[in-house]
Formats: structure tokens, sequence, C-alpha cells
């Protein structure tokens, strides 16, 4: 994610990193060459283009912009509501740490590393990485090779850690019931992110928004030789750019957790979640908050 750069005039013009034009560039060349064949042809056969209107085109590009404006509202609704869900998991994380500040330390620890396991397995997860891995940093030696999830059984066995310790007398049942609680919200959090992955937007309905957008702006130039002549590739590299833009921008919220530079930091989420629970064991060998490079924070 783009994060601490603020847009002056040079930026605007300029900024390439977080910009959605290295994507579109192949597209917009295309669009710019067509753009000069209509206006070349314009000139060769103005009898031919003088007939065509551009009013229809107006017409169209409104209703494509309405029908983009809705698929980007939908896109961006599923990146925030996966921040607003990274955002739970660190409230319960920090509240479970909180309710635990009694027990003893040797039980303690093994359940806020389990949590720190479960931030990093989560991630790995969404992103296709190694997950085993990611939990092993915190929980090695964990049997989670069969677990279909493994994230979620490490999640299990911190909570069936927090029932030995009840059987034990370490806690009592209510304060299980809401170490429970935080368990819970934890898996809610996860099950929320797994919908977001797995589940695009319908196929059919991108599928209409690539096709009407690219078929517009590739007949645009034609609409407008005539009556905008050496202007005409100018002013349709500009709706390219837009149309194209919001296309592939939504493309990329779509899924909030991948790897771009649009996408949510989930190292740096990741690292809060380690951070906050290490703190609360006392330890000093804190890991390092994670900065931006160039900007992006991933």
């Amino acid at each position: 994610m783009i994060v601490g750069r603020w847009a002056g005039l040079f930026e605007v013009a300029f900024a390439r990193q977080g910009s959605i034009l290295p994507r579109i560039a192949v597209r917009l060349a295309v669009l710019g060459a067509i753009s000069i064949v209509a206006v070349l042809a314009a000139e060769r056969l103005p009898h031919v283009f003088e007939r065509v209107n551009a009013l229809p085109f107006t017409l169209l590009g409104l209703a494509l912009s309405i029908f983009m404006s809705f698929r980007n509202n939908a896109c961006y609704d599923r990146w925030w509501e996966a921040r607003k869900l990274w955002g739970r998991l660190i409230i319960a994380s920090r509240a479970f740490a909180r309710q635990t500040r009694r027990l003893a330390p040797e039980a303690r620890e093994p359940l806020l590393l389990g949590l720190a396991a479960f931030a990093g397995g989560l991630a790995a997860r969404l992103r296709d990485q190694d997950e085993p891995a990611a939990i092993a940093r915190w929980r090695p030696g964990e049997a989670l090779a069969p677990a279909p999830n493994p994230t979620d059984a490490v999640l299990s066995q911190v909570g069936a850690d927090c029932a030995r310790l009840a059987d034990q007398g370490a806690m009592t049942p209510v304060h299980l019931a809401t170490l429970e609680l935080q368990l819970t919200e934890l898996s809610h959090v996860q099950a929320g992110c797994e919908r977001i992955r797995t589940t695009p937007l319908p196929f059919a309905y991108s599928l209409l928004l690539h096709r009407t957008a690219h078929l517009f702006c590739l007949l645009l130039p034609f609409a407008l030789a005539h009556a905008l002549g050496w202007w005409t590739p100018l002013l349709v590299l500009v709706v390219g750019y837009t149309f194209f833009g919001l296309d592939a921008l939504g493309d990329q919220l779509e899924d909030p957790f991948g790897l771009e530079d649009n996408d949510l930091p989930l190292d740096a989420l990741v690292r809060t979640v380690e951070r906050d629970l290490l703190f609360s064991l006392g330890r000093e060998d804190l890991p390092p908050l994670l900065e931006p490079v160039g900007y992006r924070l991933s």
C-alpha cells in the first residue's frame, strides 16, 4: 500500500509508483496508434467520416461511467471490509493478551505466541504463501501437517490450551468463556477474509465492463477524428487513461490481499500484532516496525 505520499504538482504529473499507468501503458499505446490511423483516414476520406456523429458515444460514455463507478465501489467495499477485518484481528489479539495477564508466564506465553502464529498463518494463507512455515515461526513443532486449514488448527490449539488450563484450575469457567469470545472473534475474521479471497465479483459482470470499455475507447477516435483532427489522440488518450485506469484499479482492489502497490499491507499488520503480543509478554527484543520503502508499505 502506498503511504505518506503528498501528491504535489510534480507527483501528479510524473509519479509512477502507486500509479495504475504501468499496468495500462500497452493498451494506451495501442489506443494512441489507432487514433493516429483514424486521423489519417479522416483526412483521406473526409466524406465518410463527416457522417459519423459523436452523440452516441456521449450517451454510451455516460452509461459506462455510471456502470464503472458501481463496479469500483463494489471493489473498494471489498478492500475496506478486508481492512476492517484485520482491525478486528488486532483488537481481539490485544484484548486476549490483556485478559490473560493473571496467568502464570509459562502458561500465558504459548497462548500469545499461538495468536502471533495465527496472524502470520492467515496472512500467508491469503497470499498463497507457505502457511505452515509462517505458523512454525511462533509454534515450532506444532502438529499441523494433516490439517486442511493450518491457521484454523493453530487457533483451535490455543482454545484447547485454554480449556486445559481451566481444567487444571488456572482459570475460572467465566475467564475461559471470556477468552473463547476473543478466539471466536478471530475465527470470524478468518472466515470473513477467506470469503473475500475466494469469492470474486461475478465474472460476467466484470467481463461486460471490460468489453464495453475497450470497445468504447477503440471506436472513439473514429467518431472524433473529423471534428478534432490531430487533437484526437490527446483527447482519446485522456479518456482511455480514465476508463482503462479505473478498470485496472478495480481489478487490484477486488483482491485486497495481494502484493500489488494498492493492496493491504498484511506484513505490517502482522508485525503490529507480533509486537503487541511480545510486549505484553515482557519481551524487550521486539521486531522492528516495518517502514515504507519508496512510499510502499508491504
